[in-house]
């Protein structure tokens, strides 16, 4: 009666043990930190900038160009990087379902053997044992530590997080790469732009030269004029081939984007030798928005969340584990042939007890452990406030490059028309011998420089305006229901790997959603 009491007590002790670390994890719960983030854009009030509207999940296309549309949208499928930070995602679930299965038992295993064995015939046992024998066992062995102190439940937070922290981290490649395409792009088409107004004003100057040197030859000037000419042509003859060592290395870098070798990307941008333009009028939104949408302060909340439960996991080990351990079978042995009676019950046997370790003089090491965790938690909690720093500062940078490049454009497009209509005077005033050549030489090199300014001046609108999109976090939320590999190496992957939904796109699949805010 007192035995039976007993283990009632014991059976009492472990429901109610168990029960208790169902609601028991040691450590800090993760809370969103706070961070200095502006209310409102200091120039909200331009009437280019919009921030009541949303802002535009495919921002590229605001340019309404095809080839950057077609580069951005093969850069997204083919972009290697791209690739290695989708590969990370799946890397990301697997651990989380490692994790997982750590609060299960932790030892599983089915074990069986035949074993045969001769024992020495100088032993006390040697003579109620055969000579010869083979014993036969068949058995299941298991260990659970009880995650009492939520060791096990802080690893599945922190792999919980660390997946939602892969996933940010994703999106946040495609934003990059997104604006990397569109703004080396626009480099490739402000070279071209470049090489046009070279080889048209050296044709310009060449018209110059030739009636430099027919009034050279009639006698009406010396020969300072023709030699003036000449300087100019070939100066501005030597530009060209500068221009076209950056429009090729332009074109490389589009090629590496896009994941394929140099010069194989020359199909894909034909078309005139254009700049974009920047649309009227850019949706910006809110500072609260811009946070909500970039990845890359998701991700670094995320890495919070992630350390955070990881100083749960150092914190448990301070405390005494308690494991279950167990095993059962059948045994029997037999002097040769078939085993005897091997699945009869009295073949049974079985082992069932609890284990409490508690490595005390270990203390000192656990408890550094912790710390260095806590530290490195402290460390992240002060990056991601000034990742949100940095995001609002990229944000009013672009804006502000956006909106006064638009106001030096209009000026520089004022400056380029006269320098044209100089020009013209100064050519009719020549051939009338109203002027010297010099004048002719000082407006022709002026108008390629208020040309070759408007030029880059264009592009800086553009390029400031693609910083802007990068910065306000959007061209991630297009792709969320597409693959994060390409169909080839997916199907690599599982002929070697049972991968199950694990390679499904980043929306969808095993922890698809992460709560961050989880207590």
């Amino acid at each position: 009666m007192e035995r039976r009491a007993v283990c009632r007590s014991s059976v009492v002790a472990v429901a109610v043990g168990v029960s208790v670390a169902g609601g028991c994890a040691v450590g800090p719960d993760f809370k969103r930190p706070e961070a200095p983030a502006p209310t409102s854009w200091t120039i909200s009030n331009d009437p280019r900038l919009a921030t009541q509207a949303a802002t535009d999940t495919v921002w590229w296309k605001s340019f309404n160009d095809a080839t950057l549309d077609r580069l951005v949208d093969l850069a997204c499928k083919q972009n290697l990087p791209l690739q290695v930070a989708g590969l990370r995602i799946v890397e990301a679930r697997a651990q989380l379902g490692y994790a997982t299965g750590k609060q299960l038992p932790q030892v599983q295993q089915v074990m069986g053997s035949a074993t045969a064995a001769r024992p020495s015939q100088n032993t006390p046992i040697a003579s109620i044992l055969p000579p010869h024998y083979v014993d036969y066992q068949v058995g299941f062995d298991a260990a659970w530590e009880l995650d009492f102190w939520g060791k096990y439940r802080r690893g599945v937070e922190t792999e919980v997080a660390a997946l939602g922290a892969s996933i940010a981290d994703y999106y946040a490649a495609l934003v990059a790469l997104t604006a990397e395409v569109a703004r080396t792009y626009v480099t490739f088409r402000t070279f071209e732009v470049l090489l046009e107004l070279a080889r048209t004003n050296a044709k310009l100057q060449e018209k110059a030269l030739e009636i430099a040197q027919s009034r050279f030859k009639n006698g009406v000037t010396t020969e300072l004029d023709p030699t003036q000419a000449t300087t100019l042509l070939e100066t501005t003859r030597a530009t060209i081939p500068k221009l076209e060592i950056g429009r090729q290395q332009t074109r490389n870098a589009l090629g590496t984007l896009l994941g394929q070798p140099a010069g194989t990307v020359d199909a894909l941008l034909v078309g005139p030798p254009e700049i974009p333009k920047a649309p009227a009028k850019v949706a910006v939104g809110v500072p609260a928005e811009m946070l909500r949408r970039r990845p890359d302060v998701r991700g670094a909340e995320l890495s919070a969340a992630a350390q955070c439960a990881r100083i749960g996991v150092a914190k448990a080990d301070l405390y005494p584990s308690f494991t279950l351990l167990g095993d059962i079978g059948l045994e029997t042995a037999s002097q040769g042939g078939a085993p005897h009676n091997f699945f009869s019950t009295s073949s049974i046997f079985y082992s069932l007890g609890p284990r409490i370790n508690w490595p005390f003089f270990n203390y000192g090491r656990i408890e550094n452990k912790a710390r260095v965790e806590d530290a490195r938690f402290q460390q992240l909690l002060v990056g991601y406030r000034n990742v949100v720093l940095k995001a609002a500062q990229e944000v009013e940078d672009a804006m502000v490059g956006f909106v006064n490049s638009e106001d030096a454009s209009t000026f520089e497009a004022n400056a380029v028309r006269s320098a044209e209509r100089a020009v013209e005077l100064a050519m009719i005033q020549y051939n009338e011998g109203a002027t010297d050549y010099q004048r002719v030489v000082d407006v022709q090199r002026s108008l390629l420089e208020r040309q070759n300014t408007l030029a880059q001046t264009n592009s800086e609108v553009v390029t400031n305006l693609v910083a802007l999109y990068k910065a306000l976090g959007g061209g991630w939320e297009s792709r969320q229901e597409q693959p994060l590999v390409p169909a080839s190496t997916e199907q690599e992957m599982r002929d070697r790997t049972h991968w199950g939904n694990m390679l499904a796109p980043a929306a969808r699949g095993t922890g698809s959603s992460v709560s961050v805010g989880m207590h």
